[in-house]
């Protein structure tokens, strides 16, 4: 990714759409296409984007002649495989607010990775699809949303985002207590 964002998705047997990931500048996407020659997820851009395609067969040449490439491929890789389990361990019995928590904190640390800011930024993705990746409700996201406004952790305008209180986002996933007093405050 040179700009933009993206949206990678898969839809399963029933025709709905599953969000799998988001992709901001700096990342690559498309590694599932690389066990099967065919890609399990499709993707499509969130805003107005720019993408440099690798084709395997240049990016594989290279690796053999050019140790440090396949080197940092790999590790491409493995950061993948991190992210996709962490996921799936963010999904397992978290709170509404911790998983979106999650989510900004992760998208501040991929843009802080880039040298952009990683307090302030736009959210390229709709409320339903950030429902969809985190496996809730638009209604839950957008009172999550207003419960972190309210405690001064971040400021919304629409889909810009600022945040105010990285480490109270951070406790808050990190809180084992949270998972369960959250939810039964607020009804989720």
């Amino acid at each position: 990714m040179r700009s933009g964002s993206v949206k990678s998705y898969c839809i399963d047997n029933e025709g709905r759409e599953q969000v799998t990931g988001f992709y901001l500048p700096g990342e690559i996407f498309g590694w599932d296409g690389l066990a099967e020659n065919y890609h399990q997820n499709a993707a499509v851009a969130m805003e107005t984007t720019s993408i440099c395609e690798i084709p395997y067969g240049q990016l594989e040449q290279l690796s053999t002649t050019i140790p440090s490439i396949q080197k940092h491929v790999i590790k491409l890789l493995s950061k993948e495989i991190n992210s996709d389990q962490k996921l799936i361990a963010l999904l397992a019995g978290n709170s509404a607010h911790q998983r979106l928590a999650s989510l900004l904190l992760s998208i501040s640390a991929r843009l802080a990775q880039q040298k952009l800011s990683s307090t302030r930024f736009r959210l390229p993705m709709s409320r339903g699809e950030i429902s969809n990746y985190l496996g809730m409700t638009v209604e839950t996201v957008s009172r999550a949303f207003s419960h972190f406004q309210r405690k001064k952790y971040l400021k919304v305008n629409k889909k810009e985002i600022e945040l105010i209180d990285k480490p109270a986002l951070q406790q808050l996933i990190s809180n084992p207590e949270a998972r369960s007093i959250t939810s039964q405050r607020s009804g989720y």
